[in-house]
């Protein structure tokens, strides 16, 4: 039964979670608030390591978090539900596009979508900031990052590296200290 439900709840995330894997983050925190297959604190580290990991976000996510349900099967299931709908959804699409790529409507769905999508990345990084522990550090490099990518464009790896490399610092600071 267990592996049905996270078939099932991977699935609807898949269908549902358009835009990108971070718009996974609140189906995500959905699913840990319902079933408890995994805290809070786990999917803000499962975050960590799938936004450095190399792959999709959003499957990566699926499959730290099936294998902290249920091993490398619940990983393997959780994976293949989550990339099951877009296959579908982009097998139909694919077939339909030349004929409806003209279409306003079509246009204006995908412009609504792509709001929903802001919405969702948004609702996820203030729930993440009230959530995770940030200190002092941690918070000065938030707004400094911010700061400078609003000013500075930059490929969101350079970001990224940049986040690992502090954690990485501090953290062995604070292994050291302990």
């Amino acid at each position: 039964m267990l592996y049905l439900q996270l078939f099932v709840q991977f699935f609807h995330v898949g269908v549902f979670s358009f835009g990108g894997g971070y718009a996974t983050l609140p189906f995500l925190y959905d699913i840990a608030e319902k079933y408890h297959w995994y805290s809070s604190k786990q999917l803000t580290d499962m975050l960590a390591i799938s936004s450095i990991t190399p792959g999709p976000v959003g499957v990566n996510m699926a499959t730290f978090a099936g294998f902290t349900t249920s091993g490398i099967l619940g990983s393997m299931i959780a994976t293949t539900a989550i990339i099951l709908p877009s296959f579908i959804i982009v097998t139909i699409v694919s077939k339909l596009l030349d004929k409806f790529k003209a279409n306003q409507s079509v246009k204006g769905a995908i412009r609504g979508l792509k709001a929903a999508g802001c919405a969702l990345l948004s609702a996820v990084g203030i729930r993440l900031i009230f959530t995770s522990n940030l200190h002092l550090l941690g918070t000065l490099l938030l707004l400094a990052l911010l700061i400078s990518g609003l000013i500075k464009k930059r490929d969101p790896l350079f970001y990224l590296g940049i986040s690992a490399l502090f954690g990485l610092v501090v953290g062995h600071f604070n292994w050291i200290g302990a």
